[in-house]
């Protein structure tokens, strides 16, 4: 298979009056890298996500996206293809998960499936959005991913305990009773909001727009199947649960 060249896109920042636009990055430029292997789409992509102040690096197959420098962690979004020629969207982000990479990602796909849906963000997807897109709406969401990742812990919120339950916030480590638990990104996000909240409602509402990023609501289980998930992980050694369902409310996490 011919190997297309990665393409850099800058950001482009505002003109002052009588100069012409420059395409370098500021110093704070978010920086995502575009998996998606239809050449023309994946540079119009990048063209408007320039356009919003973001810079970008487009490649087009799964394997090249596994080179150092690519999806390592370099980047502070990745935006995912599903169908990729060398390694499929859904295989490649597994693998950088079992690496240890945090990097939040979005599926920017046309597999619009619930099934599909539901794959793509148990197998370790931040967002999943179907084809088309809108600019505006996709720099809005990539701001969001990022926004959720750079969001600093203070001192006194840096360990979180409920019950025999901690989560550490600077090496983002789980552990029930003393023993690992294991989260996929989004479910760590997820517990990391209910616990910060502990003894409080958080409402569905809520959790989309704080972890997921959504301003809308999907009509989905989303919330539900994530909350499931997560509370048999936490329960897997045979611990009392500790998320509970408040009719009305959402849902709240506290001591059993």
């Amino acid at each position: 298979m011919l190997s297309l060249p990665s393409k850099i896109h800058a950001a482009r920042p505002a003109p002052q009056a009588g100069m012409d636009a420059v395409s370098q990055p500021g110093p704070l430029a978010l920086r995502v890298l575009i998996i998606e292997d239809d050449v023309e789409a994946a540079h119009h992509m990048a063209d408007d996500l320039a356009a919003s102040g973001i810079v970008t690096e487009v490649v087009h197959d799964g394997v090249e996206a596994l080179e150092p420098g690519r999806g390592d962690g370099a980047f502070d979004v990745l935006i995912v293809d599903r169908m990729l020629p060398g390694r499929d969207g859904l295989s490649l982000l597994g693998e950088l998960r079992r690496r240890g990479v945090q990097t939040p990602a979005l599926f920017l796909t046309a597999m619009g499936a619930v099934a599909d849906r539901v794959a793509g963000l148990q197998g370790g997807g931040d967002d999943y959005v179907v084809k088309p897109i809108d600019s505006e709406e996709l720099a809005a969401r990539v701001h969001a991913l990022a926004r959720r990742r750079a969001r600093p812990a203070t001192p006194e919120t840096t360990a979180l305990a409920c019950a025999d339950l901690e989560l550490d916030r600077l090496q983002r480590k789980v552990r029930r009773g003393g023993q690992p638990i294991a989260l996929l990104p989004l479910e760590y996000r997820l517990l990391e909001f209910l616990m910060l909240s502990r003894g409080q409602p958080v409402t569905r509402k809520m959790l989309l727009e704080e972890v997921w990023g959504f301003r809308f609501d999907p009509r989905t289980n989303i919330v539900e199947t994530h909350i499931s998930r997560l509370r048999a992980k936490l329960s897997e050694g045979g611990g009392a649960p500790l998320i509970q369902t408040i009719r009305g409310a959402g849902y709240v996490i506290q001591d059993a």
